[in-house]
């Protein structure tokens, strides 16, 4: 809730609502709205003491926009930054399982029980099929990212037609952070979370574990740490 709110509600009206030249102002509303997200982000990797590249991709997208507003651009810059970010996500998944190291993969080593996991396989003789459901995941989990660079340059295209630095680009930003929720956000979770559950499903099979075996003991890592 908390990610929800500096995320998409705090910008979204500011946005829309204080970006008329007798309050903030297109810019200042631009900007004062992107800080919430990009400050945000920062806080998130240093309190996790960790910089991951999907967050560091993020805070470009963010200071793009604003880039974007402040160079007064037109606005098919905003679809292609939009696209840009989950098609750079996926190019990079996809490449991951031509090279033979697919990310999912690394994905599925953090959060399943190797040790549990691992040993029923090799005991019924089923890593190999286990890698190849994983090159599977590999290319549904790209094909998550590629649908969110889709949605995300349509919505982009129908909702931003202002140049960038004007008052109506800062109210179709706002907008469009608005709609990104239910138009781009819960389908891209429901596919992601499909693409989950059959990873889990396949282990489970695979080994004959039950699904809640497949998985980390959290509570356990947590006593641990």
């Amino acid at each position: 809730m908390i990610s929800l709110l500096i995320n998409i509600v705090i910008p979204t009206v500011i946005m829309t609502r204080f970006a008329s030249d007798d309050k903030l102002g297109a810019i200042n509303a631009l900007l004062l709205a992107l800080a919430f997200p990009f400050l945000y982000g920062i806080y998130e990797m240093t309190r996790n003491r960790k910089i991951g590249w999907v967050p560091v991709l993020g805070l470009i997208s963010i200071a793009i926009s604003g880039g974007i507003g402040l160079l007064k651009l037109p606005p098919e810059w905003v679809a292609v930054k939009e696209a840009m970010i989950p098609a750079i996500l996926a190019l990079v998944i996809l490449i991951s399982g031509w090279i033979g190291k697919p990310l999912a993969r690394v994905f599925l080593d953090a959060i399943v029980d190797k040790e549990k996991v691992y040993p029923a396989l090799e005991a019924q003789g089923k890593m190999a099929d286990y890698e190849h459901r994983a090159s599977v995941a590999t290319w549904m989990l790209a094909g998550t990212f590629l649908l969110s660079a889709a949605l995300n340059f349509i919505l982009a295209k129908i909702v931003v037609t202002a140049d960038g630095g004007t008052q109506q680009y800062t109210e179709q930003i706002g907008r469009m952070t608005a709609l990104s929720f239910p138009v781009i956000t819960i389908p891209v979770f429901i596919a992601l979370t499909g693409s989950i559950l059959y990873i889990m499903s396949t282990l489970s099979k695979l080994t004959g574990l039950e699904m809640d075996e497949v998985l980390k003991d959290q509570r356990k890592q947590k006593s641990q740490a």
